[in-house]
């Protein structure tokens, strides 16, 4: 496969990225390319960065920090570590935050791909009203990346390897490998096998 950049022409005026290719019809040689691929991204040197025009990924802080929230103009949040137990949405009370919460656990045997199609139309339809989506968990690399990119190849129709690309030249991302096979079965339901 061949990543080509799909993301906007003027956002951030970045040269084209280098050409990355990698066979996603064997999910055990792809998920471990797929590692060695997040592992050239960019350090996570921040709390919350954007990642696609007005879609940012972040950890727990940058969720809980109402300062960096409205200096990012945040609008809506995505929370991929919601928990019943935890304070969630009372704490966006007066910030006139949109809150939608997914409860789930960063372990290679939970099946986040149930959540991939309700996150996905929150995050798109924050975006098409013009509003700033932070997508969060506790450390702001595996379930919210996660989410992320099957936003990315659900509603913008970028394949796996191009979504990876466009996310890692803007923060770290360390999907768990169960997480990477469900997202390469996404990619295959959405563009077949690729050689």
């Amino acid at each position: 496969m061949s990543f080509t950049s799909k993301l906007p022409a003027s956002w951030k005026d970045r040269p084209p990225p280098r050409k990355v290719e990698i066979d996603l019809s064997s999910p055990g040689l792809a998920v471990f390319e797929l590692e060695r691929l997040l592992l050239t991204g960019k350090a996570i040197i921040s709390h919350a960065d954007e990642v696609w025009p007005r879609l940012y990924i972040g950890d727990q802080h940058s969720a809980e920090n109402w300062n960096g929230l409205a200096r990012h103009g945040i609008t809506h949040i995505l929370n991929a570590a919601h928990s019943k137990r935890r304070r969630c949405p009372d704490i966006y009370q007066g910030l006139k935050i949109t809150y939608m919460g997914v409860e789930a656990n960063d372990s290679y045997d939970f099946d986040i791909s149930v959540n991939f199609q309700a996150a996905a139309d929150f995050i798109h339809a924050a975006l098409r009203r013009g509003g700033h989506v932070l997508v969060h968990c506790h450390v702001g690399v595996s379930r919210s990346a996660t989410l992320v990119l099957a936003y990315l190849m659900l509603k913008q129709r970028l394949t796996l390897v191009e979504a990876i690309c466009a996310v890692k030249e803007n923060r770290e991302i360390i999907p768990n490998r169960g997480f990477l096979r469900q997202l390469i079965r996404l990619d295959r339901q959405l563009f077949g096998t690729h050689n």
